[in-house]
């Protein structure tokens, strides 16, 4: 096995974080290689499938914060690719829910175009969609669909295009950290003054060459398609929205679901949760609780759906112990950076996460104040790997 190369820097994981991250880089003249384990396109990881919600409505204002810069350089693929389609958020909660009202709150402070719907003019503006008494709803206007595969593929283009290196199908099986940092692989040895580690469920498999373990729970999600018992009632045609419905009846978890437009007639509806799981053996995880969980909630509230999936396929998570990201360079090598932990909501971050990690591994002062993502935070609740 010998030094196949000397790179700046050195991105493993080429999900949508890496992707970005890797694309940045060499926009700034860095000599970057992005490495993959398995062959791309793959289904392995968290950044497949078609569709991914984009949105400003969060509890917290600094992932809103977060997102003004990223629609603006979402904008920017988009006139290229098309990879966004406005059709709106509707966020529904009890009126009582302190999660509902952060919400609403956030919205409205960050000025965030938004139309509030009451009991009367609800079903007005969203049909075959029963709000639950007790129930407020609010729409957040600019929120939409991404296409994520083809969101994906544009941005690892774009990085070829200006000279990157993708090598795809090599596991990374070594890190050796020091002023140089030394990465081996199953086809060969690279060299970089810097890493990212963007490897989502498999991060802390690759930390335990830097003798870091972090507080990482990989999640298997079952990600969920139902048929339209009328074909285009919850369509993206018919401009029906994405909606995020905290606090429901059948679980204090959030409950998402996008227009039927992925597949044609199924609506993707899924729980913002799952069962824990080993990365390397995902399909073995075969709890279907949330299932049931999502069957009496579309029996009660969408009843233009038939309560049974249609489609269910898999998606994971990497979830934190508060489900905030992790972006910060390890403790003690700071010329390896880490990119973790993004518990589900990560993907429409992405350009901005990738103009973060790559400031960071150049030694440069992030755009916005990371506190919320630093290591840090988990104080005794990381260990050494060694």
């Amino acid at each position: 096995m010998s030094t196949e190369g000397e790179y700046d820097c050195i991105v493993i994981g080429a999900g949508v974080q890496g992707s970005f991250t890797a694309h940045e880089l060499v926009k700034k003249k860095q000599r970057t290689l992005l490495l993959e384990q398995f062959i791309l396109p793959h289904t392995r990881g968290s950044s497949h499938g078609q569709t991914r919600i984009i949105r400003k409505a969060y509890e917290l204002d600094f992932y809103t914060q977060l997102m003004h810069e990223s629609y603006e350089m979402w904008a920017q693929l988009e006139s290229e690719s098309g990879v966004k389609l406005q059709t709106g958020l509707l966020v529904l909660g009890p009126e009582d829910s302190h999660s509902y009202q952060m919400f609403k709150s956030t919205l409205q402070k960050n000025k965030i175009p938004s139309v509030a719907l009451t009991p009367d003019n609800f079903n007005q503006h969203i049909p075959h969609f029963n709000l639950t008494e007790g129930d407020e709803a609010v729409v957040d206007i600019k929120a939409g669909v991404l296409f994520a595969d083809r969101a994906l593929r544009t941005a690892q283009r774009q990085f070829e295009k200006l000279g990157g290196i993708i090598r795809d199908k090599e596991k990374v099986i070594d890190i050796k950290p020091g002023p140089v940092v030394t990465v081996s692989t199953t086809a060969g040895v690279y060299q970089a003054k810097s890493v990212v580690i963007t490897a989502g469920p498999w991060a802390n498999k690759l930390l335990a060459h830097t003798g870091l373990q972090l507080p990482l729970q990989v999640t298997k999600i079952n990600v969920c398609y139902w048929k339209e018992k009328v074909p285009g009632s919850y369509s993206v045609n018919k401009r029906f929205p994405s909606f995020l419905q905290l606090d429901s009846k059948e679980t204090m978890d959030h409950i998402y679901g996008l227009p039927s437009q992925e597949y044609p007639g199924l609506m993707k509806i899924c729980l913002h949760t799952g069962s824990p799981t080993d990365p390397d053996q995902r399909d073995k995880q075969t709890d279907r609780s949330d299932i049931d969980i999502l069957r009496r909630y579309i029996t009660r509230c969408i009843p233009g759906l038939h309560p049974e999936p249609a489609v269910v396929e898999s998606c994971m998570y990497t979830v934190t112990p508060d489900s905030h990201f992790v972006l910060d360079c390890h403790p003690e090598h700071r010329n390896i950076v880490i990119g973790a932990g993004f518990s589900g909501h990560g993907f429409k971050f992405g350009p901005i996460i990738g103009k973060l990690l790559s400031e960071l591994s150049l030694g440069q002062v992030p755009s916005f104040d990371l506190s919320p993502f630093r290591i840090r935070r988990f104080q005794g609740q990381t260990k050494s790997a060694l």
